[in-house]
């Protein structure tokens, strides 16, 4: 909904909401600034009677579709007034049983970093007004698990707010195989946890094509631009899909690596066969698909390529390139 009309709206409804009496169309239409800087007597448009009407006819729908109920009646004039009475628009007493409250409680405790601390700090204690009783820990009520998100990338307030304003970015950006950064013009649509790791899905202006970006590889300021987005969004970004494909999680060959005891836990867990080679080192199969290398180049000097030949080929290339940054 653009900025204007939901203010025109809020507007209106707090008009409706804030009165004791019915008011008219010809009371709102002076008090409320919208419809005055649109179609007040100084204005002298044309027609304006009958394009407020309108406009007024499509914002009480809309109200009332959002769920305001708003009465129509006769004033003390004889005119058709208009009024919300707050005991028709008060939401009904929210009633959750025990496993409810503690899923929303356990839920609201899953972020704990940057701004999004005092968020769900305030729906916790609504929810305990709701019905959560002080007694119960939603960890406690969840076999003592204690999830966490964590938002240490200072890219990612600014992204998700670009996400939900729909504002194109623009950041500088580092692939694993690039000595440097290189600004990226993106309109962003979705922000998606995987395995620890927080990723930014959009269309990237440049290359003509949806892209994924590793929040940790964005380097200095996102910052945001007015223009529009000039892509469409799509109605499932699947996020977690692409990372998958660069991690080789859908893969159908397999790679042996060399990878030291002890290190490399993610590579361990996705290994179907580990063997000790002695000497402080170990050797994995993997499953091996587009971007394992990029993935491998993470683990530096704590993983060794046996094969494929093109595997280690690509990994050597890449760890040459940071090298020479």
């Amino acid at each position: 909904m653009a900025i204007a009309k939901a203010e025109r709206l809020m507007n209106l409804a707090l008009c409706l909401l804030g009165t004791r009496r019915p008011l008219s169309k010809r009371e709102l239409r002076e008090s409320i600034e919208a419809y005055m800087e649109a179609f007040g007597p100084d204005r002298g448009v044309p027609g304006s009677d009958d394009s407020f009407n309108r406009m007024f006819e499509r914002d009480k729908d809309d109200l009332r579709e959002l769920g305001l109920v708003i009465e129509t009646v006769e004033n003390l004039e004889g005119e058709v007034g208009y009024l919300a009475r707050r005991d028709s628009n008060r939401l009904p007493p929210i009633t959750l049983d025990a496993e409810e409250a503690a899923a929303l409680g356990l839920a609201a405790k899953v972020w704990q970093q940057a701004r999004l601390a005092g968020a769900a700090s305030g729906a916790l204690q609504k929810l305990r007004a709701a019905g959560l009783p002080e007694d119960v820990d939603p960890y406690e009520a969840h076999g003592a698990l204690e999830p966490r998100i964590p938002v240490h990338e200072a890219a990612f307030e600014p992204l998700m707010l670009a996400c939900r304003d729909r504002r194109p970015v623009v950041f500088e950006y580092r692939k694993a195989n690039a000595a440097q950064p290189e600004a990226r013009h993106v309109e962003p649509w979705a922000l998606e946890c995987w395995r620890g790791h927080w990723y930014l899905a959009g269309w990237d202006r440049d290359r003509g094509a949806e892209r994924v970006f590793r929040l940790s590889r964005i380097t200095g300021k996102v910052r945001s631009r007015g223009a529009r987005f000039t892509a469409p969004v799509p109605d499932v970004v699947t996020v977690r899909e692409t990372v998958a494909g660069w991690a080789g999680e859908t893969a159908d060959r397999s790679a042996r690596i060399r990878l030291r005891a002890g290190a490399g836990y993610p590579l361990r867990a996705k290994a179907t066969a580990v063997r000790e080679l002695g000497d402080g080192w170990d050797e994995l199969e993997i499953p091996y698909g587009h971007g394992l290398d990029a993935w491998l180049v993470e683990f530096g000097p704590d993983v060794v390529v046996l094969e494929p030949a093109e595997l280690r080929a690509d990994v050597v290339d890449r760890l040459r390139a940071v090298a020479k940054g």
